[in-house]
């Protein structure tokens, strides 16, 4: 079943591999560390060390990235900086470098691209392909990865590879051989594999759902593959037939090719600050800055969105979301900002302490829908905070472009609001990363 590390807690044997290969053969490759193995790679000082990527401790930033050298001390993604700095005080702390991550990581995207067009990216480190015999080569897939897998590694970064009939199980195979491993589930073994492992293993089921199975009995991807999909439709709508078919491994989600790969779905920013804020009026002069990286952002890619998203952390462990539609699609702060502006009263009260602040836009891909014109709208009267008639008109997309092109030109302080000047010291360095391809 797998090249690698033994499985003997599920009783698996390593074995030859298959002659041939029959049917659809899916690929997941997960770049090890990714992040912190860059920085290895480019600090050849720092080989060897435990180096924690993210934000700084002093500024209440977060951990993206965390060598394996570093993992021992209980450091890991999403965990605050400065716990982080308490666990592993010898830990080498570093800035992100997104370009730099970016060009390595298109770097392998082209390796697997040479060896088929049928490569789906989903993370700035993970990415599927399909290798099935037959469509773009006669070899056996298992030869296909493991020249994959020296390639990268020639890079100076390395990789684990996930192989089996589809994404699901390909998925979870990737994560069984850390690092450096190639793990194959061959054709017809895929539900021996999959029965012994916990819910949680099958990406989309989270703690509620987790939850909700136990009390039915169902404990392991086993036990919900053995369920009736029509009664699980009963409990969970169309996601239970869908819960038991990746189950048992019969996922038959296609890989997109590149030219096609994933549209973007969101455009957003966060802003955690150094000190907790719990007035309203800077509460608000926050989201505004925050909105206005969002807009420039959404220009810059020529995007237009339906739907503004506000969230709020009050501290490391809660927060909440809200989202509202726009009347119209935009681009612009002005028109998306004071929605958000009215989203905080669902999800904040006065005296309660704000950590981070997140404003998105999201709905790119729908037609415009017709509206009824306001009076403002045919005036061009809108003042910037709330919306209201300000007693002059301006073209709100062209001063949008203005501000963009003149912070281009001249940098971002050429430009700057009262909300803006007023955040530029108070925020963590360097925000959360994510592996998102924006």
């Amino acid at each position: 079943m797998t090249r690698g590390r033994p499985l003997p807690e599920r009783g698996f044997s390593l074995g030859a591999s298959m002659a041939r290969w029959e049917g659809p053969a899916i690929a997941l490759l997960d770049l090890d560390a990714f992040f912190a193995s860059v920085e290895q790679l480019d600090h050849p000082e720092w080989r060897g060390k435990p180096v924690i990527v993210g934000g700084s401790p002093e500024m209440r930033g977060v951990v993206s990235t965390a060598s394996y050298e570093a993992r021992p001390f209980g450091v890991h993604s999403a965990m605050p900086a400065a716990e982080a700095r308490r666990l592993c005080p010898q830990g080498i702390f570093t800035q992100g470098r997104f370009e730099r991550y970016r060009e390595l990581s298109g770097q392998v995207m082209d390796i697997i691209g040479a060896e088929t067009p049928r490569l789906e990216q989903v993370s700035i480190d993970e990415a599927f392909f399909d290798v099935s015999p037959g469509r773009y080569s006669a070899e056996n897939p298992v030869d296909i990865c493991e020249r994959i897998q020296r390639r990268v590694a020639e890079l100076g970064i390395t990789c684990s590879i996930g192989l089996s009939t589809s994404k699901t199980v390909a998925k979870i195979a990737s994560e069984v051989d850390k690092p450096r491993g190639l793990t194959v589930v061959y054709p017809g073994t895929q539900a021996a594999f999959l029965a012994p492992l916990p819910l949680r293993a099958l990406s989309g089921i989270g703690a509620a759902t987790e939850r909700k199975l136990t009390s039915l009995g169902i404990r392991t991807l086993g036990d919900l593959a053995a369920q009736n999909p029509r009664e699980m439709q009963e409990y969970f709508g169309v996601m239970g037939p869908r819960m038991v078919a990746r189950a048992r491994g019969d996922d038959r989600s296609p890989v997109r090719e590149r030219a096609v790969a994933r549209e973007v779905k969101s455009v957003s920013n966060e802003r955690t600050f150094a000190q907790d804020l719990t007035s309203r009026s800077e509460i608000r002069a926050a989201i505004r800055h925050v909105a206005g990286v969002v807009g420039r952002r959404l220009r810059k890619k020529g995007l237009k969105g339906r739907e503004v998203t506000l969230k709020v952390r009050y501290d490391f462990e809660h927060g909440r979301t809200v989202q509202r539609g726009l009347a119209s699609p935009a681009d612009d702060e002005a028109d998306f900002a004071p929605v958000a502006l009215e989203l905080l009263d669902e999800i904040w009260h006065e005296g309660m302490p704000v950590r981070l602040i997140g404003v998105g836009v999201s709905r790119f891909d729908e037609e415009d829908a017709p509206r009824q014109a306001t009076l403002f709208d045919e005036l061009g009267l809108e003042d910037e905070d709330s919306g209201k008639a300000a007693g002059k008109p301006r073209d709100r997309a062209g001063l949008g472009r203005v501000r963009d092109a003149v912070r281009e030109r001249f940098g971002d302080d050429a430009l700057a609001f009262g909300h803006d000047l007023r955040f530029k010291h108070r925020t963590s360095d360097t925000q959360p990363m994510h592996k998102d391809l924006e």
